[in-house]
């Protein structure tokens, strides 16, 4: 009987967590994990309270036909990253994993090459999340040692999107 890996049983979970979110353009899902034990979720989807871009049936950003990684002012959503931590305590964060999938919302098909966008790395390292690994196709990942976004300021660039 073949086992799932433990990176891909973390990635599954928050491929579900993904079914929750609300984005127009793509469906994301976070879970932080430290010592084995989940610490939070989140998934992308407007501000409790604030009317969500699918109850509207529109995404502005994909009305002013912005690029990815770019004008992030104008979305309504909280990002997948940012909720999980938003849910977490800080000491829990510190040395955790951070695990993330994004499904399309047409035929919830796998989306890979999936990185942060500039403020979600932000938060990510301010929380003291040291390992974030992205799922690539269903079997296959990434993984990002934090520390290579402190040494590789991309907030320096001058390039916007990711």
């Amino acid at each position: 009987m073949d086992r799932v890996s433990k990176h891909n049983y973390y990635l599954d979970i928050a491929q579900t967590v993904a079914e929750r979110s609300t984005c127009l353009r793509k469906k994301y899902g976070a879970i932080i994990v430290k010592d084995d034990a989940i610490i939070a979720t989140g998934y992308n989807g407007a501000p409790r309270g604030r009317k969500n871009c699918n109850d509207l049936n529109f995404c502005m950003r994909e009305k002013l036909n912005i690029p990815r990684g770019e004008r992030y002012e104008l979305c309504r959503a909280v990002h997948a990253e940012a909720n999980a931590i938003i849910s977490a305590p800080r000491d829990q964060m510190l040395g955790a994993t951070l695990y993330q999938t994004c499904v399309s919302p047409q035929d919830g098909s796998i989306v890979g090459n999936i990185c942060s966008c500039m403020m979600c790395k932000r938060l990510v390292i301010n929380a003291g999340i040291t390992t974030v690994i992205f799922r690539d196709t269903k079997d296959e990942y990434h993984v990002v040692d934090v520390q290579e976004w402190i040494d590789d300021d991309d907030s320096l660039s001058g390039q916007f999107g990711y």
